[in-house]
């Protein structure tokens, strides 16, 4: 079943989410940079079955990779008909691993995933630290291993920004991470903590 956004309304709440969340509270240092630089592609998939999604996913890999990474540097891919479950899109991110193995991508490309009910292994639904990955609409985020190197490089203590984004999540609350991100608990799930 579609959803009833429009691709325009879709990426505008994505957009949102980013800009106030992801960027506003800091929790991806590396945003701030590609997103006032205008390198982020937002794409909206109609897939409605996992094997449309791929089909997609597959598609925006070969175009970001024809790119120019000074214009895109990434892609958002926010699939909203489809895997709207938090374990069926978990079970999902091994398809996309395939599906960079496939194109002969791996180590060039990697797959970030969000989701609106995402769950960290070993924790509950409602703890504030699932809500890192928590996005408007299931989306897979689309990095070029290059840029994600040299922003590792260039970060003092990068390995520290997990705990950096545990701590402020928890410092806020459970209520919201940010004015317009209401928290959704979703179901348990496996998705191993970064």
């Amino acid at each position: 079943m579609s959803h009833p956004a429009s691709p325009e309304d879709i990426i505008a709440a994505t957009r949102a989410w980013l800009e106030r969340d992801v960027i506003g509270l800091n929790l991806c240092p590396f945003a701030r940079a590609v997103h006032a630089a205008g390198r982020i592609r937002y794409q909206v998939s109609r897939a409605e079955t996992t094997q449309e999604l791929r089909s997609d996913l597959m598609s925006e890999l070969r175009l970001l990779r024809s790119l120019d990474p000074a214009q895109t540097d990434t892609t958002l891919l926010i699939h909203p008909d489809v895997l709207g479950d938090f374990a069926d899109y978990n079970d999902f991110l091994g398809v996309a691993d395939a599906a960079l193995a496939e194109l002969g991508f791996v180590g060039v490309f990697q797959v970030a995933s969000f989701h609106p009910a995402y769950q960290f292994a070993g924790t509950k639904p409602d703890d504030v630290t699932n809500r890192t990955n928590r996005s408007p609409y299931p989306l897979l985020h689309l990095l070029r291993e290059a840029s994600v190197e040299r922003a590792v490089r260039d970060y003092p203590d990068a390995a520290l920004i997990p705990q950096r984004n545990i701590e402020t999540l928890r410092r806020l609350g459970s209520g919201t991470t940010s004015p317009g991100l209401p928290h959704r608990p979703g179901p348990p799930g496996p998705a191993p903590r970064p």
